[in-house]
């Protein structure tokens, strides 16, 4: 793997300082004893087909036992929880230091969090606000506390410091004023028992309840619909034949007191949505959306308001914190930091976004992204960074600035070790760490480890083949549209006054940097007219021509197919169905009496009632947030030891679920039902995958293509437009070649594909380019070059053209 004169070859062990990160016997996951030794203070990266075991690797091994070290040696308490959490399945690693991991695991941020929590940037800016803003004459200072609509010093009392406020109208909660209340007028009120009862109080109220809703007076209809008094009366129920009900004491609620509660406090998501029928959302009167008391908005640093400020995208900012505005030593130092700070977000492309959007509205990419600027300010030097596919989601021209950054991370004394399909990224490698040959338990060992125009010699690596053997895209024929879909003035976020014009029954790539609009183009404007043939308002598209030619939307987003270990892939796809079924008809099952429901981990019955079925109990430590880890009596099984015993070919329920979709295309042959679902599966790549791998567990692009899975079973009817938010992330240039020729597959079949892409070798294979910019928020929102791939390829302006042009050149 080294040859004699390599200068990076390993040293003594035993020397003062090992340069080698040294892994012996790794087992996590799929890793079939991996030896391997991995220079320190160096840019790596671990490639490999999705599944093939890098980030069992890089994340589950040497991160895990970085952080494992850090628990062992903070107390006694985290001490005590190592063994349950667990440690990563390996002999030994030596040369490790502390460790800090970036991943695109995304957790559930609320709608507080925004780009100014996570950066922490809102902290520098309140500061500054506080030491050096301008205050009316007389005002004394505010603490930085002020300046948080987070905090109760700072928050608007009449939003609680959201910005938005909910409220409703007479129209909403009583869409037909022919009705009376008993014929069910109030149609926010709840249905069944619960419903008859405000009824029956409102009656015993004195009431009525008979008449029209339109005849009542009006002083009766607000008091129905608006008064806060909950009166305690007693109800004399109409008494149904055979059945005595008696006397009770109802208490009334109106209907504007009953949806504002249930929209609250309900943690039921049906009943939210249902609730929210009946509401409307609109800026706050009183903040007008700032979401801060008056006090904190009085105050201003050069003519804005922090309000002004944190809704400015960051380049903007940055331009906007001019130290001249106040002379002060002050705001020189505190402009200074912010704008010093603001540069590094910028340099990483997310110079578009402002502090106050929130996080929940972020793709992985750009929250990673940010916590990377985070990170390159920390000061931190002599650590470990893991980082898992920090290029998600970027345009080729800004994986450059990232280049850069991770450059100046490793300048600073650490070592970068990186997760990564981007081939850009690969080729800037100080060393490559190649894992493979293929996915699953056909991968896990280390084919490669060493500088990376040596894997050029690796005949079985898969990834060898696209970074020194890439032809140019070959000239293909572009299919011809069997119709178009116009959209026209387009008005979303950045996009402004945009007429765009989709082929239909052709595959179009979607292109632009990072934050010029394409998800509000596709995603959100597209989808929205294609979901219900709406425009103007809802979807932010004056008009659309050509609906009719389209029968259906698929859109297939990143999004989690579930947030709790609890949602796996067998439950998303059905098949979880089809083999609790199976398992219900074996004689042993019968003869105990067990039904299907019995062999769900998700009911009592069968379960492990210790973790009640997730196979994990949360773990909650002290100072750092919750870790799952596995269930101490079922030890991750899930299930009971009765539901256990119970086989199906052989196997128990809980080894069914430990099955990959490629082990279980042959365990299950000759089941039609169970066959259709795994087939699909394969066909988009995620063949390595286990059926009971915990949503938690999967990445956006992994997520994204179970949804596909899900969709090519269903039996096709009529034209239907498929579109997908950047289908590649987080697959191996060898996986995207199988992904593309499903997706061609639904075009040739006549239906449309609209992706947003980065990835110029799909993009090259495309039959129709939109490509915006040029460049990203206040920037972006143009359409720069429509056409065929080799047309936009040649076209002036364009930040997309000169490496779309180099898939058709020669490498």
């Amino acid at each position: 793997m080294h040859s004699a004169h390599d200068p990076c070859a390993p040293h003594d062990p035993d020397a003062a300082h090992d340069p080698y990160v040294r892994v012996r016997g790794a087992d996590e996951h799929n890793l079939r004893h991996v030896d391997v030794d991995i220079p320190r203070d160096a840019l790596v990266v671990f490639t490999g087909v999705s599944g093939s075991g890098k980030s069992s690797l890089a994340f589950g091994t040497i991160y895990a036992e970085a952080q494992r070290r850090y628990f062992e040696s903070v107390a006694p308490y985290a001490r005590r929880l190592i063994h349950q959490v667990g440690a990563p399945k390996v002999g030994e690693i030596s040369g490790l230091p502390p460790a800090v991991s970036l991943e695109q695991r995304r957790s559930a941020p609320g709608s507080r969090s925004s780009v100014g929590t996570v950066t922490t940037l809102s902290n520098s800016l309140r500061m500054l606000f506080s030491r050096a803003g301008t205050y009316p004459p007389g005002v004394p200072r505010l603490d930085s506390d002020a300046f948080s609509p987070n905090t109760a010093a700072g928050a608007c009392p009449e939003c609680h410091g959201l910005g938005r406020i909910h409220r409703t109208s007479e129209e909403l909660l009583v869409p037909d004023p022919s009705l009376s209340v008993r014929e069910g007028a109030i149609e926010a009120w709840p249905g069944a028992w619960q419903g008859k009862n405000l009824r029956d109080v409102l009656d015993a109220l004195g009431y009525d309840v008979d008449r029209p809703w339109r005849e009542l007076e009006q002083r009766d209809r607000d008091w129905i619909l608006f008064t806060d008094e909950q009166p305690v009366v007693t109800v004399h129920p109409v008494r149904d034949a055979g059945r005595i009900q008696r006397p009770y004491q109802g208490t009334y609620m109106s209907a504007r007191r009953y949806v504002m509660h249930t929209f609250a406090d309900s943690r039921s998501q049906t009943l939210r949505a249902r609730a929210e029928r009946f509401l409307t959302a609109a800026p706050c009167p009183v903040c007008g959306g700032s979401r801060l008391r008056p006090e904190a908005l009085a105050v201003t640093f050069g003519g804005r308001t922090i309000a002004e400020m944190a809704g400015l995208p960051l380049s903007a900012l940055a331009r906007a914190l001019d130290p001249a505005a106040d002379g002060s030593e002050t705001a020189r130092v505190l402009t200074g930091d912010l704008r010093a700070r603001i540069a590094v977000v910028t340099e990483l492309g997310l110079g578009y976004l402002s502090l106050d959007r929130t996080t929940p509205t972020l793709s992985s990419g750009e929250l990673q992204r940010l916590r990377l600027a985070t990170q390159l300010r920390s000061g931190l030097f002599g650590v470990v960074y893991v980082l898992d596919e920090p290029s998600a989601g970027l345009h080729p021209a800004d994986t450059e600035a990232l280049l850069v950054v991770l450059g100046r991370l490793k300048a600073a004394g650490n070592s970068v070790f990186v997760v990564e399909h981007h081939l850009d990224v690969v080729r800037s490698a100080d060393w490559l760490v190649d894992v493979g040959p293929r996915a699953g338990e056909h991968g896990g060992m280390v084919l490669h480890s060493g500088p990376p125009a040596a894997l050029a010699e690796v005949a079985e690596s898969a990834t060898r083949r696209f970074l020194f053997d890439r032809e140019p895209a070959p000239p293909r024929e572009v299919r011809e549209p069997s119709g178009l879909l116009r959209l026209n003035g387009v008005e979303r976020h950045n996009v402004r006054g945009v007429d765009a014009a989709f082929p239909l029954g052709v595959f179009t790539a979607v292109t632009g940097v990072s934050g010029s609009g394409k998800s509000t183009l596709v995603g959100q404007v597209l989808a929205g007219v294609l979901a219900d043939g709406a425009t103007g308002g809802t979807t932010g598209c004056a008009s659309a021509e050509g609906l009719e030619a389209v029968d259906r939307l698929v859109q297939v987003d990143q999004r989690p197919i579930g947030r709790t270990p609890r949602s796996n892939l067998a439950t998303y796809t059905g098949l979880f169905d089809v083999v609790r079924k199976l398992f219900a008809a074996t004689e042993d099952a019968r003869a105990r009496g067990y039904k299907a429901g019995r062999f769900s981990f998700n009911v009592a019955g069968g379960r492990c009632e210790t973790c009640q079925g997730e196979g994990f109990v949360s773990v909650e430590l002290l100072f750092l947030p919750s870790t799952y880890a596995p269930c101490p009596d079922c030890r991750g099984a899930r299930y009971n030891p009765g539901t256990l015993e119970v086989t199906y070919r052989g196997r128990s329920i809980a080894e069914v679920l430990d099955l990959t979709v490629e082990a279980a295309a042959g365990f299950f042959a000759g089941t039609p039902a169970a066959e259709r679902s795994l087939r699909a599966l394969l066909d988009v790549g995620l063949g390595y995958l286990r059926l009971g791998q915990p949503a938690t567990e999967l990445s956006g692009g992994e997520a994204q293509r179970i949804k596909l899975a899900s969709e090519l079973q269903r039996t096709r009817r009529g034209h239907t437009v498929y579109v997908l938010d950047e289908p590649t992330t987080g697959l191996h240039p060898a996986d995207v070649e199988v992904l593309m020729r499903q997706l061609h597959g639904l075009v040739d079949q006549g239906h449309t594909v609209v992706v947003v892409e980065h990835d110029m070798a799909v993009v090259a294979a495309a039959d129709w380019v939109i490509d915006l910019g040029p460049g990203g928020g206040d920037e972006g929102g143009r359409i720069v070059a429509a056409g065929p791939p080799a047309e936009v390829a040649r076209t002036a302006g364009s930040r997309t053209a000169p490496y779309l042009a180099r898939e058709f050149r020669p490498s």
